[in-house]
């Protein structure tokens, strides 16, 4: 396995990253074969494991705490703060109260001391990106964390943090998390080229495109929506809908792709990721043994200029065959009031 420095942090990371997004309720309870997931990641020389606080309401970060028990000191090990958890107000987001409360939280499930990458999962529009970063710079001086970053946050927000920090002498996002696949390229137009002009660190999510690079779902084949991915949402899924028409066409061309240089399509999907300069690292979220080895099969997979030219045929640089994150929308886009001008000031003329 090999590794890449973390940003400028100075922290030496595997190539791949192991989610723990599965692990728990939403995708596999059993705990112990969670673990063995984990230990077999680490004995094939992972040592970046990736969680949040709100996979599986916090069931995630317990399974991944007990499966580091002995060996937490050969990990690098990330979590992420702001999805609501539980109900009522100031139980999630990114203000000082939450995230003060929710690192206290997340360390006690993870049976640590100390969390290695705290990742803030979204923007929070409500709070202040200074309030977020002066809690966060504290918490670093606390030791309670050792470098912070930002996930799926829009370039526009990474380069205002940025600035923040540096007016206001905070530390600042060290890392970014977004999603990144053969299905979904859109970073690559500004968030990828902007983290690489301020040195950030880029560990990516979904490089199989929440399973359609798996190979399981293919064009004019029947989708069965009652297991997997495909039951917790099956619009995602639904072979009727034009957005999964579209994708499934797209994977049956890098099938071929793949056909042709003799590997699986996760082994192009995975190493497609992992060969972008500003990547520095690929998640890989297994729910079952099998997936990651099928992950880690093509981790010494090479895709020569050739190839690489080839899929940006298919799929041109910077495209998104769809919509990657369906968790989250800027509120210029869902707040009517932020693109429409009060109705009396709509005209050009009075």
């Amino acid at each position: 396995m090999r590794y890449r420095v973390l940003g400028g942090t100075g922290i030496e990371v595997s190539v791949h990253c192991l989610g723990a997004m599965m692990f728990g309720a939403v995708g596999n309870p059993d705990h112990d074969e969670c673990v063995r997931i984990v230990h077999a990641a680490l004995d094939r020389g992972i040592n970046f494991v990736d969680t949040a606080d709100m996979y599986s309401a916090g069931e995630s970060e317990e399974i991944v705490g007990k499966a580091l028990r002995g060996r937490r000191d050969d990990v690098v090990l990330a979590t992420k703060v702001h999805f609501p958890m539980g109900e009522g107000p100031n139980r999630g987001g990114n203000s000082r109260r939450w995230i003060i409360r929710a690192v206290e939280e997340s360390l006690r499930r993870l049976g640590t001391d100390w969390i290695d990458l705290y990742q803030v999962h979204r923007p929070d529009h409500t709070t202040d990106v200074e309030e977020t970063l002066s809690a966060l710079s504290d918490l670093v001086r606390q030791g309670k964390i050792r470098a912070f970053g930002c996930s799926t946050f829009p370039a526009d927000e990474i380069v205002e943090a940025y600035h923040v920090a540096e007016r206001r002498g905070l530390m600042r996002f060290r890392t970014e998390q977004p999603p990144y696949s053969l299905l979904a390229r859109g970073v690559e137009t500004s968030v990828l080229p902007v983290c690489r002009r301020l040195g950030m660190g880029v560990l990516t999510w979904s490089p199989l495109a929440s399973g359609f690079l798996t190979g399981r779902y293919r064009a004019g084949r029947p989708v069965d929506l009652t297991t997997g991915r495909a039951a917790l949402m099956p619009a995602r899924f639904d072979p009727s809908l034009p957005v999964t028409a579209a994708k499934l066409a797209v994977v049956e061309r890098l099938i071929e792709v793949a056909d042709d240089i003799g590997c699986s399509l996760p082994e192009l999907a995975v190493a497609f990721a992992a060969a972008h300069p500003g990547v520095t690292s690929v998640i890989l979220g297994p729910r079952t043994m099998e997936q990651l080895e099928a992950s880690l099969k093509g981790a010494t997979l090479t895709l020569d200029d050739a190839t690489l030219d080839r899929i940006d045929e298919i799929v041109p640089p910077g495209t998104d065959v769809y919509q990657p994150d369906g968790a989250w929308r800027p509120a210029a886009l869902t707040d009517a009031a932020r693109r429409r001008r009060p109705l009396a000031d709509r005209a050009a003329a009075q």
